[in-house]
């Protein structure tokens, strides 16, 4: 029982770690999104098809 819970505690930081590259993933991807989003091309087709959509 004792080797399983010292083999279990061992991967506590894996997880951390883990979150640490999902977060920073998301926050690039999230950036990325954002310079697109507020591009002036971008922004014309979209407010074109919400313009389109409210007629």
């Amino acid at each position: 029982m004792r080797k399983i819970l010292t083999r279990l505690r061992g991967d506590a930081g894996m997880n951390t770690a883990e979150y640490a590259v999902g977060t920073l993933a998301a926050v690039a991807f999230a950036g990325i999104l954002l310079k697109v989003l507020t591009s002036g091309n971008v922004q014309s087709a979209l407010t074109a098809v919400i313009d389109r959509a409210l007629k």
